[in-house]
Protein backbone atom coordinates (compact mmCIF):
# COMPACT_ATOMS: atom_id res chain seq x y z
CA UNK A 1 0.00 0.00 0.00
CA UNK A 2 0.81 3.48 -0.25
CA UNK A 3 2.58 5.81 2.15
CA UNK A 4 0.49 8.38 1.75
CA UNK A 5 -2.40 5.55 2.26
CA UNK A 6 -0.97 4.82 5.61
CA UNK A 7 -0.47 8.03 6.87
CA UNK A 8 -4.00 9.34 6.78
CA UNK A 9 -5.47 6.37 8.12
CA UNK A 10 -2.91 6.50 10.94
CA UNK A 11 -3.60 10.15 11.64
CA UNK A 12 -7.64 9.40 11.29
CA UNK A 13 -7.41 6.68 14.48
CA UNK A 14 -5.73 9.17 16.21
CA UNK A 15 -8.04 11.86 15.89
CA UNK A 16 -11.17 9.74 16.24
CA UNK A 17 -9.57 8.74 19.51
CA UNK A 18 -8.79 12.11 20.56
CA UNK A 19 -12.10 12.98 19.74
CA UNK A 20 -13.56 10.64 22.25
CA UNK A 21 -11.40 11.10 25.09
CA UNK A 22 -11.60 14.56 25.12
CA UNK A 23 -15.66 14.24 25.67
CA UNK A 24 -14.34 11.66 28.09
CA UNK A 25 -12.47 13.80 30.09
CA UNK A 26 -15.49 16.48 30.01
CA UNK A 27 -18.40 14.27 31.28
CA UNK A 28 -16.33 12.57 34.02
CA UNK A 29 -14.85 16.14 35.38
CA UNK A 30 -18.19 17.40 35.29
CA UNK A 31 -19.24 14.88 37.23
CA UNK A 32 -16.72 14.95 39.69
CA UNK A 33 -17.16 18.80 40.47
CA UNK A 34 -20.67 17.46 41.37
CA UNK A 35 -18.97 15.47 43.97
CA UNK A 36 -16.27 17.30 45.87
CA UNK A 37 -17.27 20.23 48.03
CA UNK A 38 -17.37 23.84 46.91
CA UNK A 39 -13.91 25.01 48.15
CA UNK A 40 -11.86 22.30 47.36
CA UNK A 41 -13.28 21.88 43.53
CA UNK A 42 -10.18 21.68 41.01
CA UNK A 43 -12.30 23.74 38.42
CA UNK A 44 -11.90 23.25 34.62
CA UNK A 45 -8.58 24.17 34.36
CA UNK A 46 -6.96 20.55 34.89
CA UNK A 47 -8.34 19.63 31.58
CA UNK A 48 -6.50 22.30 30.03
CA UNK A 49 -3.30 20.72 31.24
CA UNK A 50 -4.59 17.01 30.27
CA UNK A 51 -5.17 17.89 26.51
CA UNK A 52 -1.91 20.39 27.31
CA UNK A 53 -3.62 23.06 25.48
CA UNK A 54 -3.06 25.49 28.20
CA UNK A 55 -1.01 27.71 26.15
CA UNK A 56 -3.38 27.94 23.25
CA UNK A 57 -6.47 28.80 25.34
CA UNK A 58 -4.34 31.64 27.28
CA UNK A 59 -3.93 32.92 23.81
CA UNK A 60 -7.81 33.41 22.92
CA UNK A 61 -9.54 33.71 26.77
CA UNK A 62 -8.95 36.02 29.51
CA UNK A 63 -9.97 33.79 32.03
CA UNK A 64 -10.65 29.66 32.65
CA UNK A 65 -13.96 29.05 33.59
CA UNK A 66 -16.80 26.23 33.00
CA UNK A 67 -17.82 28.58 29.43
CA UNK A 68 -14.89 29.55 28.01
CA UNK A 69 -13.05 25.37 28.39
CA UNK A 70 -15.79 24.02 27.40
CA UNK A 71 -16.28 26.31 23.89
CA UNK A 72 -12.50 25.48 23.36
CA UNK A 73 -12.38 21.56 24.12
CA UNK A 74 -15.60 21.25 22.06
CA UNK A 75 -15.70 23.47 19.26
CA UNK A 76 -13.26 26.26 18.98
CA UNK A 77 -11.76 26.12 15.30
CA UNK A 78 -8.72 27.56 16.94
CA UNK A 79 -7.85 24.99 18.98
CA UNK A 80 -6.28 21.84 17.27
CA UNK A 81 -7.36 19.01 19.55
CA UNK A 82 -10.91 20.29 20.17
CA UNK A 83 -13.67 17.67 19.37
CA UNK A 84 -15.00 19.21 16.07
CA UNK A 85 -11.42 20.09 15.63
CA UNK A 86 -10.62 16.22 15.62
CA UNK A 87 -13.64 15.04 13.76
CA UNK A 88 -12.78 17.38 11.03
CA UNK A 89 -9.19 15.98 10.47
CA UNK A 90 -9.79 12.67 10.86
CA UNK A 91 -12.98 13.24 8.05
CA UNK A 92 -10.51 14.70 5.75
CA UNK A 93 -7.96 12.17 5.90
CA UNK A 94 -10.39 9.41 5.87
CA UNK A 95 -12.44 11.09 2.72
CA UNK A 96 -9.10 10.66 0.91
CA UNK A 97 -8.84 7.00 1.74
CA UNK A 98 -12.47 5.60 1.43
CA UNK A 99 -11.66 3.24 -0.96
CA UNK A 100 -9.86 1.65 0.99
CA UNK A 101 -12.15 2.06 4.79
CA UNK A 102 -15.45 0.41 4.47
CA UNK A 103 -18.33 2.57 3.20
CA UNK A 104 -20.16 2.11 6.79
CA UNK A 105 -17.20 3.57 8.27
CA UNK A 106 -17.03 6.24 6.42
CA UNK A 107 -21.07 7.48 6.60
CA UNK A 108 -20.90 6.99 10.98
CA UNK A 109 -18.06 9.21 10.75
CA UNK A 110 -19.47 11.71 8.56
CA UNK A 111 -22.86 11.27 10.56
CA UNK A 112 -21.30 12.07 14.03
CA UNK A 113 -19.11 14.80 12.43
CA UNK A 114 -22.41 16.38 11.28
CA UNK A 115 -23.66 16.16 14.39
CA UNK A 116 -20.76 17.72 16.62
CA UNK A 117 -20.87 20.59 14.14
CA UNK A 118 -24.78 21.60 13.87
CA UNK A 119 -25.60 20.49 17.80
CA UNK A 120 -22.94 22.35 19.73
CA UNK A 121 -25.17 24.79 21.36
CA UNK A 122 -26.23 21.33 22.65
CA UNK A 123 -23.08 20.65 24.24
CA UNK A 124 -22.42 24.22 25.28
CA UNK A 125 -25.42 24.18 27.72
CA UNK A 126 -25.55 22.24 31.33
CA UNK A 127 -28.79 20.72 30.09
CA UNK A 128 -27.76 19.21 26.83
CA UNK A 129 -24.53 18.52 27.43
CA UNK A 130 -24.40 14.61 28.57
CA UNK A 131 -26.50 14.05 26.08
CA UNK A 132 -24.44 15.69 23.72
CA UNK A 133 -20.92 13.79 24.82
CA UNK A 134 -22.84 9.98 25.00
CA UNK A 135 -23.53 10.92 21.43
CA UNK A 136 -19.74 11.11 20.25
CA UNK A 137 -18.74 8.55 23.03
CA UNK A 138 -21.20 5.72 21.62
CA UNK A 139 -20.65 7.39 17.86
CA UNK A 140 -16.54 7.18 18.25
CA UNK A 141 -17.36 2.96 19.56
CA UNK A 142 -19.55 2.34 16.73
CA UNK A 143 -17.04 3.32 14.54
CA UNK A 144 -14.15 1.40 16.43
CA UNK A 145 -16.45 -1.98 16.16
CA UNK A 146 -17.27 -1.08 12.84
CA UNK A 147 -13.83 -0.94 11.47
CA UNK A 148 -13.13 -4.04 13.68
CA UNK A 149 -16.23 -6.27 12.35
CA UNK A 150 -15.81 -6.00 8.79
CA UNK A 151 -12.80 -4.68 7.28
CA UNK A 152 -9.94 -7.02 6.64
CA UNK A 153 -6.85 -7.31 8.26
CA UNK A 154 -5.11 -5.93 5.98
CA UNK A 155 -1.50 -3.48 6.38
CA UNK A 156 -4.20 -0.76 6.66
CA UNK A 157 -6.18 -2.11 9.21
CA UNK A 158 -2.69 -2.43 11.55
CA UNK A 159 -1.75 1.32 10.71
CA UNK A 160 -5.38 1.98 12.25
CA UNK A 161 -4.74 0.42 14.84
CA UNK A 162 -1.10 1.89 15.46
CA UNK A 163 -2.62 5.28 15.63
CA UNK A 164 -5.51 4.04 18.02
CA UNK A 165 -3.59 2.59 20.63
CA UNK A 166 -0.33 5.00 20.38
CA UNK A 167 -3.39 7.89 21.07
CA UNK A 168 -5.24 5.83 23.78
CA UNK A 169 -1.01 5.29 25.82
CA UNK A 170 -0.59 8.92 24.91
CA UNK A 171 -3.73 10.03 26.81
CA UNK A 172 -3.97 7.74 29.54
CA UNK A 173 -0.48 8.67 30.44
CA UNK A 174 -1.82 12.53 30.60
CA UNK A 175 -4.78 11.52 32.90
CA UNK A 176 -2.87 10.11 35.33
CA UNK A 177 -0.08 12.76 35.16
CA UNK A 178 -2.48 15.81 36.01
CA UNK A 179 -5.37 14.37 37.67
CA UNK A 180 -2.68 12.24 40.33
CA UNK A 181 -0.79 15.50 40.72
CA UNK A 182 -3.20 16.59 42.66
CA UNK A 183 -4.33 13.77 44.41
CA UNK A 184 -0.92 13.05 45.80
CA UNK A 185 -0.78 16.07 47.31
CA UNK A 186 -2.18 14.46 50.54
CA UNK A 187 -4.42 16.71 53.25
CA UNK A 188 -6.58 16.19 56.14
CA UNK A 189 -9.18 18.00 54.44
CA UNK A 190 -8.53 16.31 51.75
CA UNK A 191 -9.11 12.22 52.85
CA UNK A 192 -12.53 11.75 52.88
CA UNK A 193 -12.47 12.67 49.20
CA UNK A 194 -9.33 10.39 47.86
CA UNK A 195 -11.21 7.84 46.68
CA UNK A 196 -14.01 10.08 45.08
CA UNK A 197 -11.10 11.33 43.22
CA UNK A 198 -9.33 8.42 41.77
CA UNK A 199 -12.41 7.05 40.81
CA UNK A 200 -12.58 9.91 38.83
CA UNK A 201 -9.53 9.06 37.06
CA UNK A 202 -10.68 5.31 36.65
CA UNK A 203 -14.08 7.10 35.22
CA UNK A 204 -12.12 9.22 32.50
CA UNK A 205 -10.91 5.93 31.20
CA UNK A 206 -14.27 3.85 31.57
CA UNK A 207 -11.90 2.08 33.73
CA UNK A 208 -13.75 1.90 37.01
CA UNK A 209 -15.64 -1.40 36.80
CA UNK A 210 -12.94 -3.28 35.24
CA UNK A 211 -10.98 -2.15 38.20
CA UNK A 212 -13.19 -3.43 40.94
CA UNK A 213 -13.24 -6.27 39.22
CA UNK A 214 -10.01 -7.38 39.04
CA UNK A 215 -8.91 -5.49 42.30
CA UNK A 216 -11.46 -6.51 44.51
CA UNK A 217 -10.13 -3.57 47.07
CA UNK A 218 -11.16 -0.04 47.65
CA UNK A 219 -9.93 2.51 45.38
CA UNK A 220 -6.36 3.15 46.61
CA UNK A 221 -3.88 5.36 44.23
CA UNK A 222 -1.08 2.96 44.23
CA UNK A 223 -3.71 0.11 42.97
CA UNK A 224 -5.07 2.16 40.55
CA UNK A 225 -1.58 3.49 39.07
CA UNK A 226 -0.78 -0.14 38.61
CA UNK A 227 -3.94 -1.43 37.33
CA UNK A 228 -3.75 1.66 34.14
CA UNK A 229 -0.10 1.33 34.07
CA UNK A 230 1.12 -2.31 34.21
CA UNK A 231 -2.16 -4.27 33.65
CA UNK A 232 -2.54 -6.50 30.44
CA UNK A 233 -6.38 -6.59 30.09
CA UNK A 234 -7.67 -3.51 29.98
CA UNK A 235 -7.95 -2.09 26.95
CA UNK A 236 -6.63 1.54 28.10
CA UNK A 237 -3.57 0.54 30.26
CA UNK A 238 -0.46 1.71 29.13
CA UNK A 239 0.66 -1.74 29.12
CA UNK A 240 -2.22 -3.12 27.07
CA UNK A 241 -2.19 -0.48 24.50
CA UNK A 242 1.76 -1.05 24.28
CA UNK A 243 0.88 -4.78 23.67
CA UNK A 244 -1.80 -3.80 21.01
CA UNK A 245 1.14 -2.09 19.25
CA UNK A 246 3.67 -4.27 19.37
CA UNK A 247 1.53 -7.06 17.66
CA UNK A 248 0.49 -4.69 15.08
CA UNK A 249 4.26 -4.15 14.21
CA UNK A 250 4.93 -7.60 14.02
CA UNK A 251 2.84 -8.14 11.07
CA UNK A 252 4.43 -4.75 9.13
CA UNK A 253 7.20 -4.62 7.09
CA UNK A 254 10.32 -3.10 7.82
CA UNK A 255 9.39 -2.51 11.63
CA UNK A 256 12.61 -3.13 13.51
CA UNK A 257 13.61 0.86 14.39
CA UNK A 258 9.85 1.39 15.86
CA UNK A 259 9.95 -2.18 17.95
CA UNK A 260 13.06 -1.49 19.41
CA UNK A 261 11.52 1.57 20.52
CA UNK A 262 8.32 0.02 21.75
CA UNK A 263 10.73 -2.19 23.62
CA UNK A 264 12.61 -0.12 25.86
CA UNK A 265 9.37 1.98 26.65
CA UNK A 266 7.44 -1.44 27.53
CA UNK A 267 10.43 -2.40 29.78
CA UNK A 268 10.30 0.94 31.34
CA UNK A 269 6.40 0.53 32.14
CA UNK A 270 6.77 -3.26 33.45
CA UNK A 271 9.37 -2.28 35.85
CA UNK A 272 7.74 0.44 37.56
CA UNK A 273 7.80 0.72 41.52
CA UNK A 274 4.46 2.07 41.42
CA UNK A 275 4.21 2.01 45.03
CA UNK A 276 6.92 4.04 45.17
CA UNK A 277 5.63 6.21 42.18
CA UNK A 278 2.50 6.33 44.37
CA UNK A 279 4.17 8.89 46.63
CA UNK A 280 7.14 10.47 45.01
CA UNK A 281 8.56 11.15 41.30
CA UNK A 282 5.70 10.21 39.00
CA UNK A 283 5.15 13.48 37.14
CA UNK A 284 9.21 12.51 36.17
CA UNK A 285 8.06 9.13 35.05
CA UNK A 286 5.03 10.30 33.11
CA UNK A 287 7.73 12.72 31.37
CA UNK A 288 9.80 10.06 30.08
CA UNK A 289 7.01 7.69 29.42
CA UNK A 290 5.83 11.05 26.94
CA UNK A 291 9.26 11.30 25.26
CA UNK A 292 9.01 7.50 24.48
CA UNK A 293 5.61 7.75 22.78
CA UNK A 294 7.07 10.32 21.17
CA UNK A 295 9.94 8.53 20.01
CA UNK A 296 7.40 5.30 19.00
CA UNK A 297 6.01 7.88 16.88
CA UNK A 298 8.97 9.07 14.85
CA UNK A 299 10.18 6.03 14.44
CA UNK A 300 6.86 4.94 12.37
CA UNK A 301 7.10 8.56 10.79
CA UNK A 302 10.69 7.91 9.19
CA UNK A 303 10.10 3.78 8.08
CA UNK A 304 6.44 4.60 6.72
CA UNK A 305 5.98 8.38 5.95
CA UNK A 306 8.61 9.66 4.08
CA UNK A 307 8.10 12.81 4.78
CA UNK A 308 5.89 13.34 7.10
CA UNK A 309 7.54 15.69 9.81
CA UNK A 310 8.77 14.52 12.96
CA UNK A 311 7.59 15.49 16.11
CA UNK A 312 9.62 16.91 18.54
CA UNK A 313 9.90 14.78 21.74
CA UNK A 314 8.12 16.58 24.64
CA UNK A 315 7.25 16.08 28.58
CA UNK A 316 3.63 15.48 28.79
CA UNK A 317 3.17 19.06 30.69
CA UNK A 318 4.00 20.62 27.19
CA UNK A 319 0.80 21.36 24.74
CA UNK A 320 0.60 18.26 22.04
CA UNK A 321 1.48 18.80 18.68
CA UNK A 322 -1.08 18.35 16.35
CA UNK A 323 1.09 16.73 13.45
CA UNK A 324 -1.64 15.35 11.49
CA UNK A 325 -2.62 18.90 10.75
CA UNK A 326 -0.41 20.02 7.67
CA UNK A 327 -0.66 16.48 6.35
CA UNK A 328 -4.44 16.89 6.03
CA UNK A 329 -3.95 19.62 3.59
CA UNK A 330 -1.40 18.32 1.73
CA UNK A 331 -2.30 14.43 1.46
CA UNK A 332 -4.67 15.02 -1.91
CA UNK A 333 -1.74 16.93 -3.49
CA UNK A 334 -0.59 15.37 -6.85
CA UNK A 335 2.97 16.27 -6.25
CA UNK A 336 3.15 14.09 -2.66
CA UNK A 337 5.93 11.22 -2.72
CA UNK A 338 4.03 7.77 -2.51
CA UNK A 339 6.17 4.94 -1.45
CA UNK A 340 5.26 1.32 -1.64
CA UNK A 341 5.03 -0.24 2.01
CA UNK A 342 6.31 -3.99 0.84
Amino acid sequence: MLSRVAQNIYWFARYVERAENTARLINVNGNLLLDLPGEFQFGWSPLLLITGSRATFDQHYEAVDETRVINFLLGDPRNPGSVLSSLSYARENLRTTRDVIPREAWEQLNDLYLFVRDRLPMGLSRRGRYEFLKRIILGSQTLTGLLAGSMSHTHAYHFLRLGRHLEGADMTTRIIDVRSANLLRHTEELTPFDNIQWMSVLKSLSGYQMYRQQVRLRVRGPDVLRFLLQDTLFPRAVNHSLEALEACLERLPRSHLPRAKLAQLRDQVIQARVAELAHTGLHEFIDLLQIGMGEIHNAIADVYFPRLPTVETEPASCPPQVPGEAQVQEAPSAQRQNQDIR
